[in-house]
Order: structure tokens, then C-alpha cells, then sequence
């Protein structure tokens, strides 16, 4: 089996927190977020990383992390474009919104051919969730149903002060395998817990502060790509007829409707590691202060890649 990949979703907008946040220094030494994730990627025993970025970004990527990183792992580049459409299909008109995580992933079809990790690049997981994807997707090739994985957080500690955040809830079976991930793109700090809207804001349902939830950390072997790219036109079909300037081919959907089908589990992997994300300008501080408080405890160098 080929060592797995990691594919770095590297191509949102940041339309919430004013700007780019994947290139948002929070290191002493203008290291990124996805710096301290991809370090710990690359001790986990991650060789190759891949990039999906929009074409327009490409030089300030590789100038803000990967001509450094690129001394240390193999570096590939992808591209989410709105263009990157099944025969037959184009953008409507007045889209600029990408067409959501799994498309972001079928970007990365040409680039991969083995098994993969999936991360955000402005979300720490820690080293732990690295860990175990790795071990796991080493471990466990597709047999009778597709292998795949997902590292779980606790909703309490991904949510932020400052405003909603999206998350994929999670419901396991007795033996640790997934069995739904329900997408909530609206989810608000509650307390101790969180609660979510659908409508605007109009009915808020809770949820609890222990709920697992998808941080969009998950581990695949290359069948993933095969369906998701067959299911994609599907997926136009509704989304052009009822949203067609935001409706997203989320990843979650797809892992969802091969677990129904019976066609592929997913083991629910848990980190006890902090999440740590920059989802609005506020949360930056307290990224920068965790970092720092990592850096002095000796979970990480002054400089990464030297």
C-alpha cells in the first residue's frame, strides 16, 4: 500500500473573518496555522501534501508556506475552481462561492492515488488526531465495505465566542463507527453548550457541549474519490434548481450516503487534543497565545522547518 497523503483544503473565501485567513501568520516566526498542523502531519509520518487552493492564490501560497515547507515534505498544488464542472454543466451566472469541501476534495483526483488524509488549513488539531488518522489508514485497507476514518472533537471546544460556526454532528454505533454526520451550518456558543438554527435564526434547537462532531479531519482510501466524483452531478442537479449561487457539495453528505447505502464504514477516531481555529478575526489572539503556550512547553521548535 502507498503511504497515505494529506490534502490540505487551502481555497475558502475567509469571507467571515475579513481576508485570508489560511495565510494569517500566529507563530513568532510568521508561521501559519496549517504550519503546526502539517508539522505534526509530517512526524506522524505524512511524506506528501497536497494543496487545493484557487489559481489566484498560488503565488502568496507558495511564498507564505510552501517553498519552506516543500524543503521537508513533497509539495503538490490543485486547484478548486468554479469552472472544474462534469461535461455538460458551467457555473451559474453571479457564483463566486466554491462549490463546498467534497468538490474542494475531487480537486485533489489527479494529485492522489492512494490512500489520504483530509484537512482544513486554518483549523490545529493537534498531534495526537494525526497520529491516529495515519496508523489507521496504514492499517485498514478497503475490504468488504471502503475504510475510511474520522478524527471526532467535542462541539464545547470548537466553538467560538464571536460568532456561528458550521459542524458536521456525529452519531456512532457501540462499536465506534459512524453511523450519521448531520451538517449544521449555523451553530451558535451556548453556555456550556451550543445551539443551532435553520431558519435565520427564527427556531433555535440545542446541543449538547458533548456532542462529537466532524472538524473536517478525515481519512480515506482513493474509492472515496471514485464516488464522490460519480454522485457530483447529482449534486448539480439539485443545487443549480434550488441554490444555485451557495449550494455546497458537502463532504460530510457523501460519507453519509455511502454508510446508508451500506457501502462503506468509518471509524470514529478521537483526539483528546485542544482544536484550535480562526474562524472570525477575534479568535486570532487566542490561537496566537495557545501556539505560544505550545512553543514553551516543548511541543514545538521556535522555527519549524529548518
Amino acid at each position: 500500500m502507498k503511504k497515505p497523503a494529506l490534502v490540505v483544503m487551502a481555497a475558502g473565501m475567509g469571507s467571515r473573518y475579513g481576508g485570508l485567513k489560511q495565510l494569517d501568520p500566529v507563530g513568532e516566526h510568521g508561521q501559519l496555522i496549517i504550519d503546526y498542523s502539517i508539522y505534526d502531519a509530517r512526524r506522524a509520518g505524512f511524506e506528501t501534501v497536497v494543496f487545493v487552493i484557487k489559481p489566484e492564490i498560488e503565488a502568496s501560497f507558495r511564498a507564505g508556506i510552501g517553498d519552506r515547507l516543500s524543503r521537508a515534505m513533497e509539495v503538490k498544488y490543485v486547484y478548486q475552481s468554479l469552472e472544474d464542472l462534469p461535461e455538460g454543466y458551467r457555473p451559474p451566472e453571479g457564483r463566486v462561492k466554491p462549490w463546498g469541501t467534497c468538490h474542494a476534495v475531487l480537486a485533489a483526483r489527479k494529485a492522489v492515488d492512494g490512500p489520504f488524509a483530509v484537512i482544513n488549513s486554518d483549523d490545529y488539531y493537534g498531534p495526537e488526531a494525526f497520529r491516529e488518522i495515519y496508523d489507521y489508514l496504514c492499517a485498514h485497507p478497503d475490504g468488504e465495505k471502503y475504510e475510511y476514518a474520522m478524527v471526532g472533537y467535542l462541539l464545547g471546544n470548537t466553538v467560538t465566542e464571536h460568532g456561528q460556526v458550521a459542524r458536521g454532528i456525529c452519531r456512532s454505533d457501540g462499536e465506534g463507527y459512524l453511523q450519521t454526520v448531520t451538517e449544521r451550518t449555523h451553530i451558535e456558543k451556548d453556555g456550556a453548550d451550543a445551539r443551532f438554527t435553520e431558519d435565520g435564526g427564527a427556531t433555535w434547537e440545542r446541543l449538547p457541549g458533548d456532542a462529537v462532531v466532524s472538524m473536517n479531519l478525515w481519512g480515506f482510501q482513493p474509492s472515496f474519490l471514485r464516488e464522490a466524483e460519480r454522485r457530483f452531478p447529482a449534486f448539480l442537479d439539485r443545487a443549480l434548481a434550488e441554490d444555485p449561487l451557495k449550494g455546497e457539495y458537502f463532504l460530510p453528505s457523501v460519507v453519509s450516503a455511502l454508510i446508508d447505502e451500506g457501502k462503506a464504514r468509518v471509524k470514529v477516531l478521537r483526539s483528546h487534543d485542544r482544536w484550535y481555529g480562526v474562524t472570525y478575526q477575534q479568535d486570532k489572539p487566542t490561537v496566537v497565545a495557545a501556539i505560544r503556550r505550545m512553543t514553551g512547553e516543548g511541543l514545538y521548535p521556535e522555527e519549524l522547518w529548518k
